[in-house]
């Protein structure tokens, strides 16, 4: 059930302005181009001053102003942010660290998602809005809460976990064996002994640390479906639900499962650099976001016009990126491109978050060219509700995230989002369209698909590799994957573990590097961080460790299996040599660039109608500008391609469809 049309615009909260100041919205929208916004998301303690008292009012004029004005809503639940009446009369619903610290009331996201009485009063919010408005003419979707991400640790999510614990394991017997809990003098005698992973000692024992994530994701989206329910009982069918997903380096969400749920996934994406590996960091996710929706349109819900998160400060955006990040979505499936927030508020605790119309007003650099990627993103109406198709996928499971997210790993540099996104970078950079699939999932659609980083592998996602690669696929399986079960239990044998008979080896020790040392291999590059001994069992040793213990033995090995073909990296290879392993895969797979020739920088996307158009999505990363040969009709520029082709200058975008 997606949205008609392309969308543009962002969250709105008029509930901090003036009169006046929604006069100026109205027109400022209009300049803009803006069709949809987000409203709601914060408005709990308005909406329900005091528990089971609403004050519509003031929502049902701005849904009126709003409509009259041509701006369609995003009209979402507000069960992110409790209001104070609540945490006052529900202490026990605030959320507690591993730690033990009882948080309190003073910020968003401050509750306990297991606390009955938080659940009760979030479904009661959301099906007050819905009966409300489930069938005003302004509204054209619904936005479940806002970032579901927080964890808690108390009495109450100890109680939900045994009772997860229990319909997950059958009996105390089974979890005893999955844990292992012989170990350290830990086995259960009963469920009540059993607590969330809290604040102990020394190392935690990992099975139950991964039992616990899997649970939080679960209690999360369970959360998610009683006030979907609640508000589909008022709405029309053809009105989509939905939640706004995080992308962050941290997850505590098993994004794959809210992708099966959601009408259409929607995600915030805000850029973790600046320049070039921004750009990369925008696909990494606009891609993960198409993927876990299965391929189907989706909606990039918060972007900021101007920042750019680092560690320890936010940077702007350069000009014309507002253009290039917004439409980098669009190329990659988003049926729109939404902001974080419309107008930038002038207190509260997100005062300097980036907007639409910034403190110093609509003359200004970002106003402009937020308006200006208005109208490319109208004049882009045809494209939505196409496709992407890719040839290439990334393997990106949660439980290998969280398993390998455990304390006691052999090396504190074993990270998981960064090496899936290593693995993205090379096939991006190469200028290859990419998917990411969970490992259980039918891959055989794809040439060529990358491993980066599966720590945890189940039995059947070992078994989907299998015959991924017995059917023809090519499959490159990177360092310390294979190696624990579904149960984070080590496969005895070898490493790595399930996997070894797919590529053709077996692998005796694992020997991490130190921090800053390198291994010497045979191609006269180098590895760093990790290192394996291994033998080959009918794989050719493409690459060897030249130096060292491990000398002359297997680095890199290739192996035919059935009618594919399994590689393997037993180190981290230097950015150079892995970008050229990723591109030699690339050239036996069959897996080629969407456009050959162009520059490093510059993206090249195709998205697909079922009725046979196409548009070429080219995105100039870059300070010069760029010819592509392509034949059809610039939609930006309102014009045919000329004979000679198209050219792209510094900075741009073009968007053409094809003859």
């Amino acid at each position: 059930m997606p949205l008609t049309g392309m969308a543009f615009g962002g969250d709105y909260n008029p509930e901090q302005w003036d009169e006046e100041t929604w006069k100026e919205d109205d027109e400022l929208m209009r300049q803009a181009r803006v069709n949809l916004v987000t409203v709601g998301v914060f408005s709990w303690a308005l909406l329900e001053p005091e528990e089971g008292r609403y004050e519509f009012g003031w929502l049902d004029a701005q849904l009126e102003r709003l409509h009259a004005n041509g701006v369609r809503v995003d009209l979402a639940t507000p069960t992110a942010s409790p209001p104070p009446w609540f945490t006052l009369a529900h202490p026990e619903a605030m959320p507690v660290t591993a730690d033990g610290t009882r948080l309190t009331h003073g910020s968003r996201d401050t509750y306990c998602l297991a606390a009955p009485a938080y659940r009760r009063a979030a479904v009661r919010i959301a099906g007050a809005l819905a009966e409300r408005y489930g069938d005003h003419p302004a509204v054209a979707m619904w936005h479940i809460h806002n970032e579901y991400a927080t964890v808690c640790h108390c009495e109450q999510s100890a109680a939900a976990f045994r009772v997860w614990l229990r319909a997950r394991h059958g009996s105390l017997d089974a979890l005893n064996e999955a844990w292992g809990t012989a170990f350290w003098s830990q086995r259960y005698g009963s469920w009540e002994q059993i607590m969330p992973p809290r604040a102990t000692q020394w190392h935690l024992n990992p099975g139950h640390t991964l039992d616990f994530r899997r649970f939080w994701s679960d209690e999360a989206l369970a959360a998610y479906r009683e006030q979907r329910d609640a508000v589909r009982r008022h709405i029309p069918a053809a009105v989509p639900v939905t939640t706004n997903l995080m992308l962050p380096g941290y997850q505590n969400l098993d994004l794959w499962a809210f992708g099966r749920e959601v009408d259409f996934v929607g995600i915030d994406h805000y850029m973790d650099a600046p320049g070039v590996d921004g750009d990369a960091d925008t696909a990494f996710g606009a891609d993960r976001a198409r993927s876990f929706g299965g391929g189907r349109p989706w909606l990039l819900i918060e972007q900021g016009t101007n920042t750019v998160y680092l560690p320890d400060r936010v940077l702007p955006k350069d000009p014309g990126r507002i253009l290039r990040s917004s439409l980098a979505h669009i190329a990659r499936g988003s049926d729109g491109a939404l902001f974080f927030q419309w107008r930038q508020s002038r207190a509260g605790a997100e005062l300097w978050h980036s907007a639409m119309v910034p403190h110093a007003g609509p003359d200004t650099r970002i106003f402009r060219e937020t308006a200006a990627t208005g109208a490319a993103v109208a004049a882009l109406e045809e494209v939505a509700g196409s496709t992407v198709t890719a040839e290439a996928a990334v393997l990106h499971d949660a439980d290998a995230w969280w398993a390998l997210d455990t304390n006691g790993m052999p090396s504190s540099e074993l990270d998981y989002p960064a090496t899936l996104k290593r693995a993205h970078r090379a096939l991006w950079d190469a200028g290859v369209t990419t998917d990411f699939a969970h490992p259980e999932s039918d891959l055989s659609r794809y040439r060529l698909v990358l491993a980066p980083s599966l720590y945890l592998v189940s039995d059947a996602g070992a078994a989907s590799l299998r015959r991924y690669v017995e059917g023809g696929g090519t499959l490159l399986v990177q360092y310390f994957s294979g190696v624990v079960d579904e149960h984070h239990r080590v496969r005895t044998g070898g490493y790595p573990g399930a996997l070894r008979e797919v590529l053709g080896i077996r692998g005796e020790e694992h020997r991490p590097l130190a921090a800053g040392d390198a291994v010497a291999l045979s191609d006269g590059s180098a590895g760093t961080l990790w290192s394996e001994d291994l033998r080959t069992e009918g794989a050719e040793a493409v690459t060897s460790y030249a130096a060292g213990p491990l000398s002359g033995k297997p680095a890199v090995t290739r192996y035919g299996f059935g009618a594919g073909t399994g590689w393997y990296v037993s180190t981290r290879l230097a950015d150079a040599a892995y970008r050229a392993l990723v591109g030699r895969v690339l050239a036996e797979s069959g897996v080629r660039p969407e456009v050959a020739g162009l520059p490093a920088g510059v993206e090249a996307v195709r998205r697909r109608a079922a009725d046979g158009r196409s548009w070429l999505f080219v995105i100039n990363n870059t300070e010069r500008q760029v010819p592509v040969s392509v034949r059809g009709r610039d939609l930006l520029a309102a014009r045919a391609v000329p004979p000679e082709g198209l050219t792209v200058p510094a900075g741009g975008v073009a968007v053409v469809r094809e003859e």
